[in-house]
């Protein structure tokens, strides 16, 4: 599975771990990514990989909306 939100695009950070020493050592911090079916209005079932983040937001205005919205920023960029 991969590690990017299908909705926001939310890919994994990286920095690095620092120790007590201040040892730094590369790490990636991951988005928490789900893979959740939803059930749009007409009807029909998607089955997307989004972070829990969008799944808040999904609970709170509805799929519908989260597309809408998604497709209105991609014919804006």
């Amino acid at each position: 599975m991969s590690n990017v939100c299908d909705v926001t695009g939310a890919k994994p950070s990286f920095g690095n771990a620092v120790s007590h020493s201040h040892r730094r050592t590369r790490r990636r911090w991951n988005p928490n990514i789900q893979r959740r079916r939803f059930h749009l209005a007409d009807g029909t079932t998607i089955r997307l990989n989004v972070s829990t983040t969008v799944i808040k937001t999904i609970d709170r205005v509805g799929i519908d909306a989260v597309l809408a919205r998604q497709r209105a920023r991609k014919e804006r960029s």
